[in-house]
């Protein structure tokens, strides 16, 4: 085995990541490094041999971990980088601060990041993955970000730098977000909390919050986003692509697609990540033969099946 080299904060061998998803599923990784701050990340991956594989992760709300589990180092930031600072309109956060935890401090101190607030997750994991919802991308208020390369270096990096597009960016393997810096607009606290609340039982009617989910599924077809207005077009959503070809509720094994959400996966209490990553495949496979639409993944897939017994 590869030594690993000597570090401040926490590094774990063969850790189990089933409990640190939100679908409570997958198998181990060969490490789980939860450093103690910036430097002390940058350090590991200076010295970490470079032919290891690097994967961060966030809170795993968007994630299933295969069942064999990750033959790389994860990367988990915790404590140290969920500070959360606001000078005027704009609000830096580290990548572990909960983006509802954000979208509620800005408004409280006056600043729209309110399109956070329904967003499962952290900073990290809304910057990579451009996340957003009602009309609202995390490209379009985002300033600047710092993350740490592969080599383990301290980097800024523009908007320019990770060409923002529908739920992606070119963030490079292995670079570890550390801290974002966003822009909002001034508004008044008490409006800011009533549209949050306002969101929030929206999305409590219409999703199974109460449920183990990763968040959608699968990407809306042709990047169609949830604007939230009362007009806005359901024709190419994915949960109606999905429902309209009959699989609102359909399970295998312990995985399901959800009764009142089609386009959330959950694990009814049972599941393996085969169950689940098996459920999507052969929804798109279902979809694509009703409508001719090819959903793509939402959901981050990582990791290895289990050897073959």
């Amino acid at each position: 085995m590869i030594a690993m080299p000597a570090v401040r904060g926490t590094l774990t061998p063969a850790r189990p990541l089933s409990d640190l998803t939100w679908l409570r599923v997958g198998g181990p990784a060969d490490w789980l490094f939860q450093p103690a701050d910036a430097e002390d990340l940058a350090a590991f991956l200076r010295a970490l041999d470079p032919s290891v594989a690097v994967f961060p992760m966030g809170v795993g709300s968007n994630l299933i971990v295969r069942d064999g589990g990750l033959r790389a180092v994860v990367i988990r930031l915790g404590r140290g980088f969920n500070t959360i600072a606001i000078d005027g309109v704009r609000v830096t956060a580290g990548a572990a601060a909960l983006d509802a935890h954000v979208a509620r401090k800005a408004a409280a101190a006056g600043v729209d990041l309110s399109f956070l607030r329904t967003i499962p997750g952290a900073v990290g994991g809304a910057v990579r993955m451009n996340a957003g919802c009602y009309g609202t991308y995390t490209a379009d208020v985002f300033v600047s970000a710092q993350a740490v390369t592969r080599s383990g270096k301290i980097v800024t990096l523009t908007a320019k730098d990770l060409d923002f597009r529908y739920r992606q960016t070119d963030l490079p393997a292995g670079w570890v977000l550390i801290e974002a810096t966003f822009e909002g607009r001034a508004d008044d606290p008490a409006a800011l909390e009533a549209r949050m609340a306002e969101q929030l039982a929206r999305r409590d009617a219409s999703q199974p919050v109460k449920e183990r989910s990763a968040g959608s599924t699968f990407r809306n077809p042709a990047g169609y986003s949830s604007t939230g207005r009362a007009d806005d077009s359901h024709a190419m959503k994915a949960w109606k692509v999905i429902d309209d070809a009959g699989l609102r509720g359909a399970r295998l094994g312990g995985a399901q697609m959800s009764q009142k959400h089609p386009n959330f996966l959950i694990n009814t209490g049972n599941a393996s990540a085969a169950d689940l990553e098996s459920l999507g495949e052969l929804v798109r496979k279902k979809v694509f033969q009703n409508s001719g639409i090819d959903l793509q993944w939402e959901i981050m897939r990582v990791g290895e099946a289990p050897p073959q017994k």
